[in-house]
Parts: structure tokens; sequence; C-alpha cells
């Protein structure tokens, strides 16, 4: 397997975990607090809904939506990357730089750590960025 589709495949799937663990997070602090904003979910477990979701669900939902924001950006990036044959062994460094970003500006995000939510926020726009200039230097 060509090395840059591998490091693709290996962030690809760490972003969806990544994604994945925020999900259960928020289902972790609902169910565990038993508190539901939504009426049909509060009605279900024979609840009323809040009128606010708690801090930990407001937090992990901004850093869901941040993710939106990026990672899909960060998949079309690098499957244009991968179909231009940009350069495979910058492909390790800027696919896995920008999942640990991800990673780590999520961790930030969960717990409240600035500056370095916003620190890991740039490295991984850095390195969509670098992917753009490869993927450009790669056009014929």
């Amino acid at each position: 397997m060509e090395e840059a589709v591998y490091w693709y495949a290996v962030a690809a799937v760490l972003l969806f975990l990544k994604m994945f663990a925020i999900s259960a997070y928020q289902g972790f602090h609902r169910i565990g607090k038993m508190t539901f904003k939504t009426p049909e979910d509060a009605a279900f477990l024979g609840k009323e809904p809040v009128m606010e979701e708690l801090p930990q669900i407001q937090r992990s939902a901004r850093a869901w939506l941040n993710d939106l924001e990026n990672i899909p950006i960060f998949l079309c990036l690098g499957l244009a990357y991968i179909l231009v044959d940009a350069s495979p062994d910058s492909a390790v460094w800027l696919f896995m730089i920008f999942t640990a970003a991800r990673y780590v500006h999520t961790l930030c995000y969960l717990i409240g750590l600035q500056p370095w939510r916003t620190l890991a926020y740039f490295v991984g726009v850095g390195c969509t960025f670098a992917m753009c200039v490869q993927i450009l230097a790669a056009l014929p």
C-alpha cells in the first residue's frame, strides 16, 4: 500500500474514534446525571427536560462543532493529496500532526485549557495549508 494512502487511512480512523469518543462523553454525562434537554429523551426516562445543557455537554458540543469545521476539510484535502500523488514523505507528518493537533484541541477544549487549545487549532490549520501547498506543487 502506498505510504500516503496508509497514513491517510490511519488518520481517518483515529479522527473517527476521537469524534466517537466525544459522543460517548456526552452520553456518559447525560445518562450519568439523568439530564436531557430534548423533551422526548427526558420523557423516555420519566424525567422533565432541563432548560440548559450541562457544562460538560456544552463544551463537548462546541469541540464537536469545531471538528465538523476542520476534519471534513482535512479529509477532502487528504484525498486530493493522494490523488495528485503529492509528497509521500510529508504525508505521514502532515496527516499525523493534524490528527494529534485535533486530539489535543479536543482535550484542551474539554478541560478549558488556553492558550494550548488555540495553539493546537493553529497547528492543525497549518497542516491543512501545508497540504494545499504540497497539492499545488504536485499539479502538472
